[in-house]
C-alpha cells in the first residue's frame, strides 16, 4: 500500500512540475506578488507589477525605496525580482527622475543581486550583481529618453539567467537633500508574457591596452573583431570614456566599405543614442571602433583603469536579432589592425562640439550658482517630483464617435484656434482605374464630390463647426491652413492647388483642370501646400509625377523650384524625391521639411533657397514615410507617420515624435485596440494632441499625452494579432509607381495579400469550475498524507526544521551556485596589467560606475557607469 501511495505521489509531483512550466500569466504574477523578496519600505508599493486579470501585459516599478544620500557621489542600488517560472519580456522603459537630484540611473539584469538588502551602497561596499551584470538601460542628466522599437524586447526570467533587475542611482551633488527628504527615483518597466519575435542584446567593444602619454595632443585607441554569429541589427549605441575622451565612433566594415553605426562625444550624457541608418551585421563583417583621446593637461601617463585619473574606451552597440538565435551579450576587446584603420572615415578623428552645460560630468558647476534657499526650493520637500521626459501619446478611444461619416481621409490640419480641419473624398476613391498612363483622371464624367469635403471640427467633442467644399473636388489630397485660417488644398485628379476662404470662396486656383504637366503653370498630382507665416510665400510639393518643390509668391507667381526624381535602384541623394508627399514649415528657422514618401525619410531645406540641410531617417520608418508635421514644443518637435510597403512585410505602421534639432526618435505611438490601416496625414497641436487621417479606415485617430489619457495601454502586443490588408485604393495605385517602382507581376503578387483573422472559442464555465475543483481536492488529500507521513518520520518539529532550511535558501543561501557565463570586467582588470581589483567589484560590466578617485578627488567630476536600449521594425 505504501509503495502504491509513493508512486501516486511521484506521478503527482512530476505532473505538478510540468504544469508549472505552463502556468497562466495571471497565476505567475500572483505568485510573484507574494514573493518574499518584495521589499518593504517607503516605496514598497512600487515593487509589484500592475496588471489586469485579463491581460498578459503588466508594469514593474523599479524604484529607490525612499533613500536620503548624505555624501556626494553616492551610488545606491536596489532590486526587484522578475516574475519567476516563465520568461517575460521588457518592451519599454519609462524613467522617473529629476536631473537636479539623480546624476544618472542604470538598470542591470542579474542572476542574483550583490545583496538582499532593501538598498545598499554599490559604490564602495558592494557591486550591483553577485557575478555578471547585464546592462539593460541608462538614463543620464539631459539625455534623451531611450525606447525599444516594436516587437523588440529584453528577455528575462526562465532560463535566461536574469532573475532580478538591479537599479543603480548615482547621486552626484547631494545639496538637494539638506531637508532630508526621501528619494524614489527609478524606472517603470512595461512588460509582457507574450513572446516577442526580436530579442535585444548588447555588443561591447572595449580597449584594454590604450596608453595616453602626457600632453600628447591626439591618441587613438582602436578595437576591431570579425563578427562570427547570426545576423544582428544595431539600433542604438552608447559611448563611454572618462575626461580625456574626445569622440568615440563605431563602424561596420564590409568588403572594405565603412558604414557608421554611431558617433558621439563621450562628454555628453552617456545614454543610448539612436542609430541613424538601418543596417545589419552579418557573419564575416568586421565591427570596429575608435576612441580619440587627448593627453593635454596630464603630467603622467594615463592607462585603462577604474578611477577618473585612468581612462576607458567603451562602445556599446544595442542590437536586435531573431529570438531563435538570440545572444543577449557579446564583446570585442581585440586591438585593431593598423592597416585596417588606415581607411577609417575622417569623421572618426574630429571631436564633436557641445555646450558646457550639457557635459555629463560637470554637473556641480550649474548648482554652485544657486544659493541655499534656491536649492531647497528645488528639492521638492517630502516627495520627489517626477520628471517624465517626453510624454508618450496614447489614443483617445472611441473618438470621434459614430456620428461623423467620412470618405477616404486624405488630409488633416489645424486652424488658428486648434480646431481640427479634415479633407476627405466623400464617395470618391482612388483605385487602379482612376488614371491612365498619362496621369489623366478617367471618371471625369461622374462630376465632383457632391458632399462638403472640408470639415472643421471641435477637437474635443468632434462637433462639426464648419463644412465647405461641396461640388468642388474630385480627388482631395493635402490640406493646410494659414494665419488667416484660409484653406490651402490640392486635388490630384484636377492637378490643381486651391486657396479657399473659410466660407469656401475661391481666392486662388493654380494649375489647369485635368491637365497634368511639369512647367510653371501645371502640376502633376500635387500632394501638399505649406505657407510661410512671415512672407506669405507658399510651397507646393508636386508630387506623384514631378518630384519637385515649387515656391510661389503670395499672389501665386512662380519664384523657383528644386528637386529631382530618385532612382528605385540607387541610394537617394539629397534633394532627390520619390513622391514628396507632405510638407511641414518651421517658422522660427525658415525651414521646410518634406516627407519623401517612397524613400522613407524626411528632408529639410532652407525654404527661401531650397538648400539641402539634412535628412532624418530611422529604421522604424521602414520603406515609406507618408506625412510630417511640426510644433515648437520643447524646442521643436516633428511628428511623422509611416506606411505599409508596397510588397511584402516591413516595419509596423505607427506614428513618431522626433526632436527637431537632433532628429532623435522620442516616442512611437499607435492605436491601442485597432490598427492603423493606411494613415495618410498627421498634424500636432501645441498642447501635444495629435490627429492622424487614415485613408483606408476612412477616419481620424486622436492621440493625447499619456498623463491626460483616461485609459493607458501597453505599447506592444504579441505576434498573431496583426490584422492588415490593403485594399485596391491608394496603396496599389498612388504609386503609379508601377512604372517606376514595381513590375506588374510583383504588383499582382502584392494585390493577393490576405486578411489574417482572429478566432476565439468559448469554454463552458461549468467545465472550468470542475477542472479547478479536482486538483484542489487532490492537493488537500496529498497535503494531509504528507503531514501525517512527516510526523511519523521526523517528529513534531519537522515543520520548523523545513522552514529554517527554506529561509536559508534565499539569495545568501545560493551563493555557491555556478558562475554565469560572459565577460566580467572586474575579474579581467584584476588580473590585467597589474591593476588592483579594488573598485572593479562595484560593477562588473563597465569597470566601475564611479570612475572617481578614492580620496583625492583630482580630475574627478566624472562618474558614470554603463547603460542600454532602443530599436527596429516589423510590419508596415
Amino acid at each position: 500500500m505504501a509503495a502504491f501511495i509513493n508512486r501516486i505521489l511521484l506521478i503527482f509531483l512530476i505532473l505538478q512540475n510540468r504544469c508549472m512550466c505552463h502556468e497562466s500569466a495571471l497565476s505567475l504574477l500572483k505568485r510573484h506578488q507574494q514573493s518574499p523578496w518584495a521589499f518593504n519600505s517607503d516605496c514598497s508599493k512600487s515593487s509589484h507589477p500592475e496588471i489586469s486579470p485579463d491581460s498578459p501585459n503588466f508594469k514593474l516599478e523599479v524604484r529607490m525605496p525612499g533613500v536620503t544620500p548624505l555624501m556626494p557621489d553616492s551610488y545606491f542600488c536596489t532590486y526587484v525580482p522578475v516574475p519567476p517560472g516563465q520568461k517575460s519580456y521588457i518592451v519599454d522603459f519609462k524613467p522617473h527622475a529629476n536631473m537636479d537630484t539623480a546624476h544618472h540611473m542604470l538598470l542591470f539584469g542579474c542572476r542574483l543581486p550583490a545583496t538582499n538588502e532593501d538598498y545598499w551602497d554599490c559604490g564602495n561596499r558592494y557591486g550591483t550583481c553577485l557575478r555578471e551584470a547585464a546592462i539593460m538601460y541608462a538614463w543620464a542628466r539631459n539625455a534623451p529618453p531611450t525606447q525599444l522599437p516594436a516587437d523588440v524586447a529584453f528577455r528575462v526570467g526562465g532560463n535566461t539567467g536574469i532573475n532580478y533587475i538591479v537599479l543603480q542611482v548615482h547621486y552626484g551633488d547631494v545639496t538637494a537633500f539638506r531637508d532630508n527628504h526621501k528619494d524614489c527615483s527609478g524606472v517603470t518597466l512595461q512588460m509582457t508574457f507574450l513572446k516577442q519575435p526580436l530579442i535585444a542584446g548588447i555588443y561591447l567593444l572595449m580597449s584594454a591596452n590604450a596608453v595616453i602619454p602626457p600632453n600628447e595632443k591626439v591618441v587613438n585607441a582602436d578595437i576591431a573583431c570579425v563578427y562570427k554569429q547570426t545576423t544582428i541589427h544595431p539600433f542604438a549605441f552608447r559611448t563611454h570614456t572618462h575626461q580625456l575622451g574626445q569622440v568615440v565612433s563605431g563602424y561596420r566594415v564590409r568588403d572594405g566599405k565603412w558604414t557608421l553605426i554611431g558617433r558621439q562625444s563621450p562628454q555628453l550624457p552617456q545614454a543610448f543614442y539612436h542609430v541613424e541608418n538601418s543596417m545589419d551585421i552579418e557573419y564575416g563583417d568586421t565591427i570596429a571602433a575608435r576612441c580619440v583621446f587627448t593627453g593635454k593637461g596630464r603630467t603622467t601617463v594615463t592607462q585603462i583603469g577604474q578611477t577618473s585619473k585612468d581612462e576607458m574606451c567603451n562602445l556599446y552597440i544595442m542590437y536586435y536579432m531573431d529570438s531563435k538565435h538570440a545572444k543577449p551579450y557579446m564583446y570585442c576587446m581585440q586591438e585593431g589592425n593598423p592597416e585596417l584603420f588606415k581607411h577609417i572615415p575622417p569623421e572618426a578623428n574630429i571631436p564633436i562640439p557641445f555646450s558646457p552645460n550639457m557635459v555629463m560630468h560637470g554637473h556641480h558647476a550649474d548648482e554652485e550658482q544657486l544659493n541655499d534657499n534656491e536649492i531647497l526650493q528645488q528639492s521638492k520637500g517630502e516627495e520627489e517630483v517626477v520628471l517624465d521626459q517626453v510624454p508618450h501619446v496614447e489614443e483617445v478611444v472611441n473618438w470621434p464617435g459614430g456620428e461623423l461619416k467620412l470618405g477616404q481621409v486624405s488630409g488633416v490640419a489645424l486652424d488658428s484656434k486648434n480646431n481640427l480641419v479634415i479633407f476627405h473624398r466623400g464617395n470618391h476613391v482612388w483605385d487602379e482605374n482612376s488614371f491612365d498612363r498619362k496621369h489623366i483622371y478617367q471618371p471625369q464624367g461622374i462630376g465632383p464630390i457632391p458632399y462638403n469635403t472640408i470639415l472643421t471640427l471641435d477637437p474635443a467633442s468632434a462637433d462639426v463647426l464648419n463644412a465647405v467644399g461641396v461640388n468642388t473636388f474630385y480627388l482631395p489630397h493635402g490640406i493646410s491652413t494659414d494665419k488667416n485660417d484660409n484653406f490651402w488644398v490640392t486635388d490630384v485628379a484636377l492637378h490643381q492647388v486651391y486657396k479657399l476662404e473659410s466660407n469656401g470662396d475661391r481666392l486662388l486656383v493654380l494649375g489647369q483642370a485635368f491637365q497634368p504637366g511639369s512647367d510653371k503653370n501645371h502640376f502633376c498630382k500635387p500632394t501638399d501646400v505649406a505657407v510661410d507665416p512671415l512672407t506669405s510665400n507658399f510651397y507646393v510639393s508636386d508630387g506623384y509625377c514631378n518630384s519637385r518643390i515649387i515656391q510661389f509668391s503670395p499672389e501665386g507667381k512662380f519664384i523657383m523650384q528644386w528637386g529631382e526624381e530618385s532612382s528605385p535602384s540607387a541610394i537617394p541623394k539629397p534633394g532627390q524625391f520619390f513622391i514628396p508627399h507632405s510638407l511641414a514649415f518651421v517658422p522660427a528657422l525658415g525651414q521646410l521639411c518634406v516627407a519623401d514618401r517612397e524613400n522613407g525619410r524626411i528632408q529639410c531645406f532652407t525654404a527661401q533657397s531650397g538648400e539641402f540641410l539634412r535628412e532624418i531617417r530611422h529604421p522604424e520608418f521602414g520603406e515609406r514615410l507618408f506625412a510630417v508635421s511640426y510644433t515648437p514644443n520643447n524646442g521643436g518637435q516633428l511628428y511623422a507617420i509611416n506606411g505599409e510597403p508596397l510588397v511584402g512585410r516591413g516595419v509596423p505602421v505607427q506614428g513618431f515624435v522626433l526632436n527637431f534639432t537632433t532628429g532623435e526618435l522620442l516616442d512611437i505611438f499607435k492605436p491601442s485596440k485597432q490598427k492603423f490601416l493606411m494613415p495618410h496625414d498627421i498634424v500636432a497641436a501645441d498642447d501635444k494632441t495629435v490627429f492622424v487621417g487614415d485613408i483606408q479606415a476612412s477616419r481620424v485617430w486622436k492621440f493625447i499625452p499619456a498623463e491626460k489619457a483616461e485609459h493607458r495601454s501597453v505599447k506592444k502586443a504579441g505576434p498573431g494579432i496583426e490584422l492588415h490588408e490593403i485594399d485596391a485604393t491608394e496603396t496599389l495605385i498612388e504609386a503609379e509607381i508601377e512604372t517606376k517602382l514595381r513590375s506588374p507581376d510583383v504588383m499582382e503578387k502584392h494585390k493577393s495579400k490576405s486578411v489574417l483573422k482572429q478566432s476565439s472559442t468559448a469554454v463552458s464555465p461549468v467545465l472550468i469550475t470542475l477542472l479547478l475543483i479536482i486538483p484542489i481536492v487532490m492537493l488537500v488529500g496529498i497535503g494531509v498524507f504528507i503531514h501525517w507521513r512527516k510526523g511519523k518520520l521526523y517528529g513534531e518539529d519537522a515543520d520548523s526544521k523545513l522552514e529554517s532550511k527554506q529561509s536559508s535558501g534565499g539569495i545568501l543561501g545560493r551563493l555557491g551556485g555556478k558562475n554565469s557565463r560572459g565577460l566580467n570586467l572586474g575579474n579581467f582588470f584584476a588580473s590585467h596589467r597589474g591593476y588592483s581589483r579594488k573598485g572593479f567589484d562595484r560593477l562588473s560590466t563597465e569597470g566601475s560606475d564611479q570612475e572617481k578617485d578614492d580620496e583625492e578627488g583630482t580630475d574627478s567630476d566624472i562618474d558614470e557607469c554603463s547603460a542600454p536600449p532602443l530599436p527596429p521594425p516589423s510590419t508596415s
